[in-house]
């Protein structure tokens, strides 16, 4: 007898491997949860677009950069939009999802964000400062990022062939993450040593916080995924933003205690059932 229970093709790199993270220990842990409501399957991502017919909806998960199977996100794209399959994340991001253009897109419109460009001639409109970061417009996670000293910016944005975006490097206090399931805020991390980026501890967000956070979820305009907006405390008190990660954000969770996990799997869980009833 064929199962009721929706059926869910779950896509994750479990061997993909990420500085000061394990992303296989994640997906293990909300695999083993989903699995109570859902008939569940993983599957790398390279196998997506195959297997995808006979499932009820996609999760993509911690599948690592899609650089390294380009074709084959492309070929997973074009098959979900063909079949209208249900995927998590929603595939209309705006952010990380479609590259980095989002970084000058929010700069030119005024946005709270580390201020980008990506001409020659418009790196003068940055603040000035001691160092600029240097970041492929298509790259994840920092890959081919780099900082080169002011008095060889010129040479290097003269010198570089590849498509690049230019910012300012932010001398911030520290790093904080608001992760979102759907439009509903679940919690905040924080790294209060900038040099340690995931040693992530429990932040206690502030409503300005969150109003801040909840501009750029609603900006990207996504109604079913989990999305994680990463920030910076600047050397004036404010926030400004680094990524908006839409399209498979690493969570921490091991950074939340075991009441934090619940939550979060709950508001999964519930996220998953809306979508599949969408």
């Amino acid at each position: 007898m064929a199962s009721a229970r929706p059926r869910i093709l779950y896509v994750t790199d479990l061997a993909y491997e990420a500085r000061g993270r394990r992303y296989c220990d994640e997906d293990i842990f909300l695999t083993s949860r989903l699995r109570a409501d859902f008939d569940l399957a993983l599957c790398h991502p390279v196998d997506a677009a195959a297997l995808m017919d006979d499932f009820d909806a996609v999760v993509v998960r911690n599948s690592g950069p899609v650089l390294g199977h380009q074709a084959a996100y492309d070929a997973f794209r074009e098959r979900a939009a063909e079949r209208g399959a249900r995927v998590y994340n929603q595939l209309t991001g705006r952010a990380d999802m479609a590259g980095k253009q989002y970084l000058l897109d929010l700069t030119e419109a005024g946005y709270p964000v580390i201020p980008t460009v990506d001409r020659p001639e418009h790196v003068h409109r940055l603040p000035p400062a001691d160092e600029y970061v240097v970041k492929p417009r298509l790259g994840a996670d920092s890959a081919g990022l780099r900082f080169v000293p002011a008095d060889r910016l010129r040479e290097t944005v003269l010198d570089d062939a590849g498509d690049v975006l230019f910012q300012p490097r932010v001398d911030f206090a520290y790093e904080v993450s608001f992760y979102f399931v759907d439009h509903g805020f679940q919690y905040a991390l924080y790294a209060p040593h900038p040099d340690r980026r995931w040693r992530l501890e429990p932040y206690d967000a502030t409503p300005e916080d969150l109003a801040f956070a909840r501009r750029f979820i609603e900006w990207n305009g996504i109604d079913h995924g989990v999305q994680r907006v990463d920030a910076c405390r600047a050397p004036g008190g404010e926030l400004l933003l680094v990524e908006l990660e839409d399209l498979n954000p690493y969570l921490s969770l091991d950074a939340l205690d075991e009441a934090g996990r619940n939550s979060f799997v709950t508001a999964l869980r519930t996220a998953l059932r809306r979508l599949l009833a969408a």
